[in-house]
């Protein structure tokens, strides 16, 4: 790949990651949730009470970004945040009566997002092309990130390729 080649490849994975955190934004707002939190959500939901450390690596998130996160959440409400029975240093999140009550709300809007995402698109074809494409991208950017020059301790594990291309796999 040439420069001009990478420059243009970057450049639209850049503008699409954040114009999408923007309708994310959008999306989520109404419900009083900011982009990355309904991660947490929709992961307590698909999975039960997690470690911070274990909703960390569902999110892909630094340890800190999630606890920060998690304080936000029990604050509105929405999960409650107790210490491991097995270990005093480790907290176990779980969704609150509010934060269950969320959930059917929450997935519609994340299903919302889906579509208007993908709205341009005309053929289910190309919509079930661009989510194993996206999800290859994925798999690709995290043994990137593994690697020792990658730098990055991300671990998140890209959803399976579906026919439901935005929707995570923690929400199936």
């Amino acid at each position: 790949m040439n420069f001009d080649e990478a420059d243009a490849l970057l450049d639209a994975i850049r503008s699409i990651s954040i114009r999408h955190r923007a309708l994310a934004g959008a999306h989520l707002a109404p419900l009083g949730l900011h982009p990355g939190q309904e991660v947490i959500l929709l992961e307590l939901d698909a999975n039960g009470p997690r470690t911070q450390g274990q909703l960390a690596v569902a999110s892909g998130c630094e340890p800190p970004t999630i606890t920060g996160s998690a304080r936000k959440l029990e604050a509105a409400g929405l999960v409650v945040r107790r210490p491991s029975p097995t270990d005093g240093r480790v907290s176990i999140v779980e969704l609150s009566d509010r934060g269950h009550a969320l959930i059917p709300t929450l997935k519609t809007v994340w299903q919302q997002l889906a579509e208007q995402t993908v709205a341009g698109l005309t053929t289910t074809t190309r919509i079930d092309r661009l989510s194993a494409d996206l999800t290859d991208l994925a798999r690709s950017i995290i043994a990137a990130s593994a690697e020792p020059s990658g730098g990055s301790r991300a671990t998140r594990q890209p959803p399976p390729s579906t026919t439901s291309p935005a929707v995570p796999a923690s929400s199936r």
